[in-house]
């Protein structure tokens, strides 16, 4: 059996990575988005195992502590993280993974998945992701620049990416996400197995 690819997408707040990963989930029928877990509390809506895993502190650092995360970050207080053996069990059964974050957890994930598919989404100009972000009228000043100037060091980190995708429209970047995965699944180093049944019928 193929195993599963594990697809990483990061980018800039601003790009659009939310919205291509939504599309992606829409129609690639065997693409599953991984679910976090958190030790913040639930709100209202959210469902155990669909929207997080919610977990106690305790149970959260015992985890970090058995290395049984694929990466971790604690965010205002509280601990969010990707459960580790989830992922492989998925992997194992053909199933592909979506992850959608930041560039830290990516390098992390990177560590224990080289071979996974990280994919890097650009906005069309740092003038375009700053109209955006201001679109959304939603931060003060002060919390934009920070944003913007969060987004010019996570796009420097996009460099180590193994492919990037401009989003200067939705559907075209979806498109373009979907022929990487594609490309990915057609990979000689992913199926062997094609080869193996030749070899094993020539010498039947």
């Amino acid at each position: 059996m193929r195993k599963g690819l594990l697809v990483v997408v990061s980018g800039p707040s601003g790009a659009g990575k939310g919205t291509i990963c939504h599309a992606l989930l829409e129609k690639e029928p065997h693409l599953a988005y991984s679910v976090s877990a958190t030790t913040r509390k639930p709100r209202a809506g959210e469902i155990e195992g669909e929207s997080y895993y919610f977990l106690s502190v305790e149970a959260f650092e015992e985890m970090i502590e058995k290395d049984a995360l694929l990466e971790w970050a604690k965010v205002y207080d509280n601990y969010y993280g990707t459960p580790l053996k989830k992922v492989e069990e998925k992997l194992a059964a053909g199933e592909d993974i979506l992850l959608e974050i930041d560039t830290q957890g990516a390098m992390k994930v990177r560590e224990k998945f080289p071979e996974g598919v990280f994919i890097f989404i650009l906005p069309p100009s740092l003038a375009e992701l700053e109209r955006r972000i201001r679109g959304r009228d939603t931060e003060t000043e002060e919390v934009l620049q920070k944003r913007l100037k969060a987004a010019v060091e996570e796009i420097e980190v996009g460099r180590l990416y193994k492919y990037v995708v401009i989003n200067d429209e939705v559907k075209r970047a979806v498109a373009a996400v979907r022929a990487v995965l594609a490309a990915e699944k057609r990979l000689v180093v992913r199926n062997e197995e094609l080869f193996d049944e030749m070899e094993k019928g020539r010498e039947e």
